[in-house]
């Protein structure tokens, strides 16, 4: 008899920049396409090149984990400034999503 080992595979998107209203709709649409691949089990949002967001930027980021859940796939942000870190913690969304400390 032989065994599968299936390997899960992490996806990495590394947006920069600003993520606002202008791009947010593209940025949305990245991240989805990235998670409904097959072979994706989770996707690792990198931040560290990005300079700030608006709320659009946020949305997009707040949509991209729901369907993650709903996929039942891991969805995390990683490399935030603290500029990052204060907006999702004022907005309470820094205990909805997963925060690596890299």
């Amino acid at each position: 008899m032989q065994a599968l080992l299936k390997s899960p595979k992490m996806a990495v998107i590394r947006p920069h920049g600003c993520l606002n209203a202008t791009n947010a709709l593209e940025f949305e649409r990245e991240l989805s396409t990235t998670l409904v691949q097959d072979d994706v089990s989770s996707l690792l949002v990198d931040l560290a090149a990005v300079e700030s967001f608006d709320s659009s930027g946020l949305m997009s980021l707040v949509s991209a984990l729901k369907l993650a859940q709903s996929l039942d796939k891991g969805f995390q942000l990683d490399s935030l400034s603290p500029a990052i870190r204060m907006i999702l913690e004022l907005t309470q969304l820094d205990e909805i999503f997963d925060l690596s400390e890299g």
